[in-house]
């Protein structure tokens, strides 16, 4: 049976806010990606992924639930499929998951059972998490996995997701899946140590906390141009703004590195942490914020924006000039400024002809129960 990396306390630079945020973090949820699992032939990169396994099972020995959100099938399947690039066809794309996937959760299986560690696959679509039922079904499911003492490894169905459907990212579906148990911490581990500001010029470093998200920081972020992965940077800060919404901290951090999970939650000054923003959001209006693709848009103007934003109201139709989109009532729709920034999701009063033919000046296009500011 191999030995898992011992929980060492022995760093020395530790941040009193990140000893805060992580000391009692019993549910954890980590993302692997593409370039954290292959080599360079586009392979599973076995060594490297045997590191891992004995990081996480560290952590199931000190008493933590653990949940792996991976990345890996279709880089897996397009080395044996012969891709040197990440097809762009959907059937292909699909067929290199449908390999790769199997190919994955085998070795995810045979690295874990030295440990005396089970594990289970579970494969997402949009879909699962959007409808009210599946998405109460999925949540029962990985919690009656994590009680049993299982490692849920977690990836989207790429052999059937259609790009309508998809989460767009195993970064924003990690971050959905924190939300959705919920957990105390999200870590994504990927090939950087970090946000990296300045990046490629001498001043750069990597961020060691991010208070607030703002447009600066967007613009630090870039994407990717690695040949098996998508998404990159921008979609990490986007899974933090869910995350962060949700009252749950973020680390973005090297999976390179052996200590890594040990640093991270030791409080040592490892990665980018994304410090969460006051309060949490209930489930029902995380599943409001986070779980669907909204069917439609209504704009409203300032003082509209201000009443929710800041007071806590309901929208009323008074306050909207303009509805994109064709929705029924009791559909999620965003709401955004005149400029279209969207700040705001929530469950449609009314139907979008409905609200477009609005005579009444007291009636509530989205109740402010059904509303959430993000």
């Amino acid at each position: 049976m191999g030995t898992a990396l011992p929980l060492a306390r022995w760093f020395v630079t530790n941040s009193p806010v990140r000893t805060e945020l992580l000391q009692n973090v019993k549910r954890l949820v980590v993302k692997l990606g593409t370039g954290v699992l292959t080599d360079s032939r586009k392979q599973l990169d076995l060594a490297q992924m045997g590191q891992l396994a004995a990081q996480f099972a560290a952590q199931r020995q000190a008493g933590r639930e653990l949940v792996l959100v991976t990345s890996g099938a279709v880089g897996a399947g397009m080395g044996a499929l012969g891709y040197d690039k990440r097809p762009t066809e959907v059937a292909e794309l699909q067929a290199c998951a449908a390999v790769g996937q199997s190919r994955l959760m085998a070795v995810y299986e045979n690295l874990f059972s030295e440990y005396g560690l089970h594990v289970a696959q579970v494969l997402l679509t949009h879909e699962d998490l959007q409808n009210k039922d599946r998405h109460r079904n999925a949540r029962n499911t990985l919690l009656t996995l994590l009680q049993r003492g299982v490692i849920p490894v977690i990836n989207e169905n790429d052999a059937v997701s259609t790009t309508e459907l998809k989460f767009g990212d195993n970064d924003t579906l990690s971050a959905l899946v924190a939300a959705l148990l919920p957990a105390d911490l999200l870590i994504i581990l990927t090939t950087v140590d970090g946000v990296i500001e300045h990046f490629g010029k001498p001043n750069a470093r990597t961020l060691s906390r991010v208070e607030r998200i703002d447009e600066t920081l967007e613009r630090t972020a870039g994407g990717t141009d690695s040949a098996t992965a998508i998404g990159g940077m921008k979609s990490k800060i986007q899974a933090a703004r869910i995350v962060g919404r949700c009252g749950i901290p973020m680390v973005i951090a090297s999976g390179r590195k052996p200590n890594a999970l040990v640093e991270i939650l030791a409080g040592a000054e490892e990665g980018t942490l994304f410090v969460p923003q006051s309060g949490t959001l209930r489930g029902r209006k995380r599943w409001i914020a986070f779980f669907n693709h909204p069917h439609g848009a209504v704009f409203v103007d300032d003082g509209a924006r201000e009443a929710l934003a800041s007071k806590g109201k309901s929208l009323l139709l008074p306050g909207i000039q303009r509805c994109e989109g064709e929705f029924l009532a009791g559909e999620v729709v965003s709401i955004c400024n005149l400029q279209g920034v969207e700040f705001a999701r929530g469950l449609a009063g009314f139907s979008a002809s409905d609200i477009r033919a609005w005579t009444s000046p007291h009636a509530e296009a989205v109740h402010r129960d059904d509303l959430v500011v993000l």
